[in-house]
């Protein structure tokens, strides 16, 4: 039986276990609140693995260059392209928040509270102060996430000024990021039993209007994915790269369909440099350094994602948030989406710090965590379009690429 369960693909399991939670809520009413705390175990396992992968996988990223001279023509371009492009994604998810308010009109009455995150109120001036840590070791135990990602990329920065020398430092963080992505997946082997608990709950305490809202933020987020795909990666192919968008992404349907199904870019990694390097002609000296790094830390998907999500739990309970606030929700998203990793439910777990720097109350991560694969699916989608989208520009910049061989793979 055991190994029955394990031969279903996660995602089906999800699935199945999000359609049994409604049924069950709704029919059994209230009452569902008791099984609740199933849940919760979930989401707390999953808060335990903000810090040490948030900081493992930023270090092994940036240590992953290899040498701070790639910074250069190729590294240079890539990294401002990835930061404006999360920017961009960012902003459009606050934008979607603002404008359609998929959390209004919930009735959060039968919630019990746990503790809210103060609202931030602080000036600019102390919020660069903040940035740096006084303690890393109290950073990390308040899980501060500005300081905490600007000590992990310092780190990263020290271990390639240190070249050789840190050479055996950098294999240790490599290894530690590779760990925590494969304990992420056992906690991840949850997700069927969180999810039917959450989504128990969600149906048989809060009732229609809710699994109503949660449609409506499943929609917002394939509409915010699509819009990245279709109007920024697109705008980047025709007029940066100048390059036919029908072929790209006619190159990448591989990537894209193997990156919705697993919903996980690491996963997509090698099927994705395959796409790049034989169906859009880029040299393997661009495609596997962009690549390579844009699954790490290209994650515009979900930057939009967090963006639209805090708004929604701002909406939800009632926070009142001021454009200082949405500049640093802009902020943490795309550093927060910087340091997910490749894996499913990556973004799940970021939402703990982007929700605290505004005060926005972490129990909408259990709100959303009923239906966070279904939207995973898609916004890994759009960041590993993204991965090729930037390989692609870059190596267009940088004369990397062979634009007869792209179009010969495409006409055959």
């Amino acid at each position: 039986m055991l190994a029955f369960w394990f031969k279903i693909p996660l995602w089906q399991r999800v699935i199945a276990a999000l359609i049994l939670g409604v049924v069950t809520g709704l029919i059994w009413g209230p009452e569902s609140e008791t099984i609740k705390w199933i849940g919760d175990f979930f989401i707390k396992a999953i808060k335990m693995l903000v810090v040490p992968l948030i900081f493992f996988s930023l270090v092994a990223g940036v240590a992953a260059l290899g040498d701070l001279k790639k910074l250069g023509s190729v590294g240079g371009r890539a990294m401002l392209l990835f930061v404006i492009t999360g920017q961009i994604a960012a902003w459009l998810g606050l934008a979607l928040g603002t404008f359609f308010q998929p959390g209004k009109g919930v009735d959060t009455d039968a919630i019990e509270m746990g503790d809210t995150p103060a609202p931030n109120d602080t000036t600019a001036v102390d919020m660069i102060l903040s940035i740096v840590p006084d303690s890393p070791v109290q950073v990390m135990a308040d899980v501060r996430v500005l300081p905490l990602i600007v000590f992990a990329l310092l780190i990263g920065i020290g271990i390639l000024m240190a070249k050789e020398d840190g050479k055996p430092l950098a294999r240790i963080f490599d290894s530690g990021a590779i760990v925590m992505q494969k304990v992420t997946m056992i906690v991840m082997e949850l997700t069927p039993f969180g999810v039917f608990a959450l989504m128990a709950w969600v149906a048989g305490t809060l009732g229609i209007d809710a699994l109503l809202s949660l449609a409506q933020l499943v929609g917002l987020n394939y509409l915010g994915c699509l819009l990245i795909i279709g109007i920024v990666y697109s705008g980047m192919i025709k007029f940066v790269a100048k390059l036919p968008v029908i072929d790209f992404f006619r190159g990448i349907v591989d990537a894209i369909a193997v990156s919705y199904s697993t919903a996980s870019s690491n996963a997509t990694l090698p099927v994705t440099l395959r796409c790049v390097e034989r169906n859009l002609g880029v040299r393997n000296s661009v495609a596997s350094f962009v690549v390579s790094l844009g699954a790490t830390i290209n994650m515009n998907g979900t930057a939009m994602y967090l963006g639209l999500a805090t708004l929604f739990g701002a909406q939800i309970f009632g926070v009142d948030l001021s454009f200082g606030d949405y500049v640093l929700i802009s902020i943490t998203s795309t550093l927060g989406a910087i340091g997910a990793a490749g894996i499913p439910g990556a973004g799940l777990i970021m939402m703990a710090l982007v929700f605290g720097s505004v005060g926005v109350p972490l129990e909408t991560i259990a709100f959303v965590a009923g239906v966070d694969r279904i939207m995973d699916m898609m916004r890994t989608t759009t960041n590993v379009s993204g991965d090729a989208a930037v390989a692609v520009t870059v190596a267009s910049m940088t004369g990397e690429i062979d634009r007869a061989e792209m179009i010969s793979a495409d006409d055959v």
